[in-house]
């Protein structure tokens, strides 16, 4: 079953809700360990931290261009030449204030009010409310074991054959949240392929690129030069709160763009520029804190199973486990508050990211180090008992 929505009202995040009350309690004394949020536990490079110290005793931090600096963006054009072999004129490299001012240019600079756009389901829900929020028609696709956990272009069929709308849009990620799906090449190329048969937005979520473990990570640009690809530093790079993302778009896209993130935001922020400059560089300290996911992501794999806890999609890449609860409830919003409440360990509840299916289904993060990640699942182990 697919699900429609067009809503003024945006609707509630709950991993933040959970992460405020974790923090609270956290305040109060309690050893509370989060598995809700998808913040990396490790610093920025230190690469990105020096470059940042060495601009701030400068003292001369401004505006600059709206879609970012020529350094920045040339660095990010060598970025997808070294990991990609893609040649990308730095001009079409639009730098965002974070991926999410990246999803309002592309959603205000494609779509009309009223326009369909369709997003997995279960996906990561700031989809589905900013494009609500916008006055477009949300169409949201099940994504399950027999699409292989993505999108394809026979769900996208149906879901317009079902629901009698033509799509403007289809919005991917691969690595996703909260499935951990990777959509491979040639996945992916059947949905760019499709997309560009019937005229419709291709957007490319890869905020989490770099962070795959099995399958094959693809960029979409590599297979077009129509599709919107979105990034940020904030998970690969553990910047989440410098607030820098990127874009990479069709040449015809990029003035639209332009003209509208002057108005939106000014331009990003110079000291966040400057230290993502450096970040790219910083390949070896990256590795070595994904090194540390992929020990998180091997004990929860072996032990999750074990206290009962069923992996519900794989968990191929970023840092998300997605687990099935029906065992011990039905109510994963309850469920979640409980186990903050009991054991101090966070997580969130799948109704975030499934509004139909996700009463079944909890999310935890192990993005952080793995001692507190082995901790929690002990702590989840005596208390499921």
């Amino acid at each position: 079953m697919f699900s429609i929505s067009k809503r003024s009202e945006v609707e509630p995040f709950h991993a933040m809700d959970v992460l405020a009350e974790a923090t609270k309690r956290r305040a109060a004394g309690h050893p509370v360990i989060s598995m809700a949020v998808g913040q990396p536990s490790h610093p920025a490079p230190q690469a990105a931290l020096e470059a940042a110290r060495a601009a701030l005793a400068e003292g001369r931090i401004g505006y600059t261009d709206a879609l970012g600096t020529a350094r920045l963006k040339s660095a990010l054009a060598q970025h997808y030449k070294d990991r990609h072999g893609l040649k990308i004129d730095p001009t079409r490299i639009a730098i965002t204030t974070g991926s999410s001012a990246g999803f309002n240019l592309a959603f205000l600079s494609l779509f009309d009010a009223g326009d369909a756009v369709a997003i997995a389901r279960p996906g990561y829900p700031a989809y589905r409310n900013i494009l609500g929020a916008l006055g477009l028609k949300v169409v949201e696709v099940p994504v399950t074991a027999e699409t292989h956990f993505t999108l394809t272009p026979e769900s996208l069929e149906l879901a317009q054959k079902e629901s009698g709308l033509t799509l403007k849009g289809v919005l991917l990620a691969s690595p996703a949240n909260p499935t951990g799906t990777v959509t491979g090449r040639d996945g992916l190329k059947a949905l760019a392929d499709y997309c560009a048969a019937h005229s419709i937005a291709f957007i490319s979520d890869e905020i989490y690129h770099g962070l795959t473990f099995a399958g094959e990570e693809a960029s979409a640009l590599e297979l077009t030069d129509e599709a919107i690809v979105i990034n940020s530093f904030s998970k690969y790079y553990c910047m989440t709160g410098w607030r820098i993302g990127w874009m990479v778009l069709p040449e015809r896209l990029v003035r639209p763009i332009e003209r509208v993130a002057q108005s939106l935001y000014i331009s990003p922020p110079e000291l966040s520029q400057i230290a993502a400059v450096a970040a790219l560089g910083a390949g070896a300290e990256l590795d070595r804190y994904k090194a540390s996911y992929a020990a998180n992501r091997d004990l929860l794999m072996k032990r999750l199973p074990q206290i009962g806890l069923s992996i519900a999609s794989p968990m191929d890449g970023a840092f998300y486990a997605y687990l099935d609860v029906t065992r011990f409830t039905n109510d994963s919003m309850g469920f979640a508050k409980r186990m903050l409440a009991e054991i101090d360990v966070a997580a969130t509840p799948g109704l975030d990211f499934d509004p139909l299916e996700g009463h079944r289904t909890l999310r935890l993060s192990y993005a952080g180090s793995q001692a507190e990640i082995a901790e929690a699942v002990e702590r989840i182990a005596a208390w499921l008992k």
